[in-house]
């Protein structure tokens, strides 16, 4: 029975991790049909902010919660604005331009940062469940997931903000000839869905070694997901998370880690191949 309540707790830690990496791909993906193939340098950049600012004296949680977001946020806003905004409807500029942006990150995060890996613990302890020990940071992971999704779904589906956006996405001219400014939109939309990789950033920062190219691994997972889920729709993306966090956890459980990332895979090319439009075409 305690086994079983452990693995049970990483099957949800698992689906978290990959919802919380793919929710700030999926934003930008859905609401402005970018495809951001620097998502991962992103997810990097959130997390060298966390270890740093908690290196120069910052409180962890702050970094995490506050100072990744706030840094991500704003590299966001500045590409976004001189980059980004000349690129919409044509999807292919935007692939092409964000692949470079990637590039040039990495190439940049290695100069400043360098090779070594960077790592900061998160000291939150651990419980027990009889004679198994497990991490109040996944507790933490879980809950804070939850709660991000939770937030995303009322901005999206509770705010005029979030109608807006949406509308935007289904008829650009629609929301033009009702005075809304598409161009505010779309730039809040993207510091939005680059606050979120922050975020995610920030929170896998303890979880893992950090080095310039730690977002080529996290990228392909995040892809996966968001495609699997439809759309770029944010509910979609979490049912995938659950889907392909599962049988990545399980199959890591009985056999290796490495075999959870092949399981994946597989699973979501046979999860595409029965709904062609990934999770949110059943809706």
């Amino acid at each position: 029975m305690d086994i079983a309540a452990i693995f049970i707790l990483q099957i949800f830690y698992a689906i978290a991790l990959l919802a919380l990496i793919s929710f700030g791909l999926a934003l930008i993906f859905g609401m402005m049909r970018v495809i951001n193939l620097a998502h991962g340098e992103f997810l990097t950049l959130g997390a060298y902010a966390t270890v740093f600012a908690n290196q120069m004296g910052v409180n962890l949680w702050v970094s995490m919660l506050v100072i990744s977001p706030l840094v991500v946020g704003l590299w966001s806003l500045i590409i976004e604005r001189f980059l980004i905004r000349f690129l919409y409807g044509r999807l292919v500029y935007t692939m092409l331009a964000t692949w470079g942006l990637s590039l040039a990150m990495a190439g940049a995060m290695t100069m400043i940062f360098g090779t070594t890996t960077e790592g900061v613990s998160a000291q939150a302890g651990s419980f027990s469940i009889g004679a198994y020990q497990a991490s109040l940071y996944s507790i933490f992971v879980i809950v804070i997931t939850f709660i991000v999704a939770m937030a995303i779904a009322l901005v999206l589906f509770g705010s005029n903000h979030g109608r807006v956006a949406r509308a935007a996405m289904e008829n650009r001219e629609m929301v033009e000839a009702f005075g809304y400014p598409i161009n505010k939109v779309y730039m809040w939309t993207f510091v939005a869905g680059g606050m979120l990789s922050g975020l995610a950033g920030g929170i896998l920062a303890p979880t893992t070694g950090i080095s310039p190219y730690s977002g080529s691994t996290w990228i392909a997972d995040a892809f996966i997901t968001v495609i699997s889920g439809g759309t770029g729709s944010i509910m979609g993306t979490l049912a995938s998370a659950g889907i392909l966090g599962s049988v990545s956890s399980i199959t890591s459980f009985i056999f290796s880690s490495a075999s959870g990332g092949v399981a994946l895979l597989i699973a979501a090319l046979v999860l595409l191949r029965i709904v062609d439009n990934g999770i949110y075409g059943l809706w």
